[in-house]
């Protein structure tokens, strides 16, 4: 049965420590939904009870930075996969601060340093919500995927800017993401 929290409970926080992998989702007023995977170690931090911040590497798209400057609305889910089951989503208000902006450069210094660093996002928690999970699959954790770090570094940071430029300024609907702040 779903539980609902106000904020991040000791407990709860310990299983978002343990998680490899979670979810974002956001959506703008009209165009696509968008719901992305997010992993690699130190891109995840619990500022407190009802603050989150996560670090968003360049891929293919920009589509949480977009959503974000049309409605900051944000859910984050996590999935026990292995152990006992559970799923447990973050709703709350989220803003996504680029390479110029005061946050970031007061707030990077959480996160380990990486070359295809695109956003720092926080986001306030309003709600908490745990559910059973028990339909999840059970999988095992084998290790990283270094591909997206090695590409990073591979074009470097004014490579990494270019590709900003040419694939991360619009999301996939057209709509201004942000990046050309950066």
């Amino acid at each position: 049965m779903a539980k609902f929290f106000t904020e991040i409970t000791p407990k709860l926080e310990t299983f978002i420590k343990a998680q490899h992998l979670f979810f974002v989702a956001t959506a703008a007023k009209d165009g696509r939904v968008n719901l992305s995977p997010k992993g690699l170690a130190d891109t995840f931090k619990i500022v407190n009870s009802t603050k989150i911040i996560w670090l968003n590497l360049t891929g293919s798209g920009n589509e949480t930075a977009a959503h974000l400057l049309q409605d900051n609305r944000m859910t984050v889910m996590f999935c026990a996969f292995d152990a006992k089951p559970l799923i447990l989503r973050l709703y709350g208000t989220a803003t996504a601060h680029h390479q110029n902006d005061p946050f970031f450069k007061d707030n990077i210094h959480l996160f380990s340093k990486r070359v295809g660093t695109r956003q720092l996002i926080e986001m306030t928690i309003d709600s908490v919500q745990t559910s059973c999970g028990f339909a999840v699959p059970f999988m095992d954790f084998n290790a990283e995927r270094l591909q997206l770090d090695t590409w990073s570094n591979s074009k470097g940071e004014s490579g990494i800017a270019s590709y900003w430029k040419a694939k991360n300024s619009k999301s996939i609907n057209g709509f201004e993401t942000g990046i050309s702040k950066a």
